[in-house]
């Protein structure tokens, strides 16, 4: 799929009205997008840059743009919950997800966050993916497909549980590893496991019980950092004029991140010291 330069035949774009409502049409030889405001010729679009206007038969206009990676993961279809871009952006800095990286990833949903990571750690990295339900990760596959045209190389999708996955499996330990199921504390051990000294891993959990037993778990096995935790909130701003303010709605809580790094082998990390009480 291309990123940029002009639409071509198999694009997918993206048509925006004067009342900033989207429409998502795969652009194909003859086709037509038909809507209450009129009809627009596919033939119309190939040809032209991002950011031109088509004007339908009715005479309404539609800004063009392709597809953002944010456009596709709020668009997909979806067999589970995704990871939204506002957590998933703090996963990929906070978990430093770098170039080359050799990432594993368990609870793969709908493929939001794989596509993600797929895209830092390009073709020099790999990322593996381990999903339960094979429902959920037919979805996975289908949307990684459609977004990236075509199966990553880099990418290995796995139907089977985390617990069953060993480092000779994996080719080594990972870079990486992060965890979106329902009892990441059951899995701490494995993680510990497949990760090198030094590398990073972070949960998501939707809950307070999942936040505090996976914060306890990590505790206890003294192989990690302390942990630390937290959640994003994102509120828009409608700005026009002596009218600005903050919008009605916003996107509050969708998860807790959790964040801890693996030790080297045999090392007891130091005890948090907290300020006595006056």
């Amino acid at each position: 799929m291309p990123y940029s330069g002009p639409f071509h035949y198999g694009d997918r774009v993206q048509l925006t009205d004067a009342k900033r409502r989207h429409y998502t049409v795969i652009l194909e030889e003859g086709g037509e997008f038909h809507s209450h405001k009129g009809i627009i010729r596919h033939d119309e679009i190939v040809g032209l840059d991002e950011g031109s206007v088509v004007r339908s038969t009715l005479g309404s206009d539609f800004l063009l743009f392709r597809h953002l990676m944010v456009d596709h993961v709020l668009s997909m279809p979806r067999g589970a919950a995704v990871i939204y871009p506002k957590d998933s952006a703090q996963i990929l800095v906070e978990g430093d997800i770098f170039m080359g990286a050799r990432v594993l990833e368990a609870g793969a949903g709908s493929g939001a966050l794989s596509m993600t990571l797929l895209r830092a750690v390009g073709p020099q990295g790999h990322v593996f993916s381990y999903e339960v339900r094979d429902d959920h990760l037919e979805y996975a596959v289908d949307n990684v497909k459609e977004y990236f045209g075509e199966q990553p190389e880099w990418w290995t999708p796995r139907l089977g549980d985390l617990a069953d996955v060993t480092v000779e499996e994996l080719g080594g330990p990972v870079d990486r590893v992060i965890l979106d199921m329902l009892e990441p504390w059951e899995h701490l051990e494995k993680v510990r496991d497949i990760l090198i000294p030094g590398g990073v891993f972070m949960t998501y959990v939707a809950t307070v019980p999942q936040l505090m037993k996976v914060m306890e778990g990590i505790r206890e096995l003294k192989c990690f950092t302390e942990p630390k935790a937290w959640e994003s909130l994102v509120r828009e701003w409608k700005v026009e004029g002596l009218a600005t303010r903050p919008e009605h709605r916003m996107n509050a809580h969708t998860a807790f991140l959790i964040w801890t790094r693996r030790l080297a082998d045999g090392v007891t990390p130091p005890r948090p010291q907290r300020r006595a009480r006056k």
